[in-house]
């Protein structure tokens, strides 16, 4: 859905990096800083401090750890990219499975690279989402959306913990909706299909993600770390 760009070593691409370990972040910064052309411009520790404190002007791609996203940093990953329509997700993972994917999917990702992926494979993924290529298989992602609202009731119990209530079965809107999701769109896009107000779809696409067995964050999730950071006084 993105509009193809170029970039330059006097144009680089803007990088924005979101991972939890401060190590891992100062690695990545000096592989992208030492190549022409890419410029790691921001980073943060967190979802929630992504969103709370957005990079200015708006980055090109971000590159995000999704460990086990709950609700909540889907969610938040959805608004940024919302607040930032020419933002290109690329999710970095340590796992290859149709978790990682449907984490990515579900975010808004443009692909997901493996944390073990080489130094030149990153920066070329970095340039494809960045000129407004997906790294997702379009039959791949089309299998995964189009079997998990069976294969997610059919898990029953077991995929929500013991004594927890079998995911509910979605309804027609809902599937529409999760193929709109599964296309790569913003919730802003979303809602101009569906003559909706953006806040609506990313409610309705909240409340539909513990139908697909994704649970609420725990007290530590982006949601919590927005509250507390829109209390703090910000820094002089």
């Amino acid at each position: 859905m993105s509009t193809a760009r170029t970039f330059s070593s006097r144009h680089p691409i803007r990088v924005f990096l979101v991972d939890g370990h401060e190590t891992v972040r100062h690695a990545l910064r000096d592989v992208l800083d030492a190549e022409p052309g890419i410029s790691v411009v921001a980073d943060a520790g967190s979802v929630g401090e992504a969103l709370a404190r957005p990079p200015s002007p708006a980055p090109d791609v971000a590159v995000l750890d999704l460990r086990s996203p709950d609700a909540d940093d889907i969610t938040a990953c959805r608004e940024l990219r919302s607040r930032m329509p020419g933002l290109a997700w690329l999710t970095l993972t340590s796992f290859d499975d149709d978790t990682a994917l449907l984490n990515a999917v579900l975010a808004g990702a443009s692909g997901y690279v493996l944390k073990q992926i080489k130094d030149s494979a990153l920066v070329f993924a970095i340039r494809a989402v960045a000129s407004g290529r997906s790294l997702l298989d379009p039959a791949a992602t089309a299998r995964l959306l189009g079997d998990l609202p069976a294969r997610t009731a059919a898990a029953g119990t077991g995929s929500t913990g013991p004594g927890a209530p079998a995911p509910a079965a979605l309804s027609p809107e809902e599937r529409h909706m999760l193929r709109l999701v599964g296309d790569g769109l913003t919730d802003h896009q979303i809602g101009r299909q569906l003559s909706l107000a953006e806040k609506t779809v990313r409610d309705r696409i909240a409340r539909l993600l513990p139908k697909l067995g994704i649970r609420q964050g725990a007290p530590a999730s982006a949601s919590a770390a927005i509250a507390r950071t829109r209390t703090q006084t910000p820094p002089p």
